[in-house]
């Protein structure tokens, strides 16, 4: 098995899990790259995004000095939860794709957590 081919096992697995839990409620879907880091709140019964957010945003870029790193994961989790929390959403299922709950990943998680979002 390649490590791709793990991947999205993993992948597959959680968001399976996530689709018996989640009871209606929106998603947050993190996509972390070597470089930067990409959140989304999506709604899967309508298959629309409603909110998201990256590293890649001007408001992002110019409080930092690098996109890759655990503060940049914090910020980005800051502003999805503020995006989520004007859009009306309390309450999301986590997805945090293949990824391991740890670093970056759990960095965003708590950030979003801080700013009264609960998953």
């Amino acid at each position: 098995m390649s490590r791709q081919h793990g991947f999205q096992r993993r992948k597959q697995r959680v968001r399976s899990s996530l689709a018996k839990k989640s009871y209606g409620r929106p998603r947050l879907s993190v996509f972390r790259s070597n470089c930067n880091m990409y959140v989304q709140l999506i709604d899967d019964t309508a298959r629309r995004t409603i909110a998201c957010a990256s590293t890649l945003e001007k408001e992002c870029k110019t409080k930092l000095k690098s996109t890759c790193g655990i503060e940049a994961a914090q910020i980005v989790g800051k502003l999805i939860g503020e995006r989520a929390i004007k859009a009306g959403i309390k309450e999301v299922v986590f997805d945090r794709g293949g990824y391991l709950y740890h670093g970056r990943v759990k960095a965003l998680a708590e950030a979003v957590r801080e700013t009264g979002l609960s998953f």
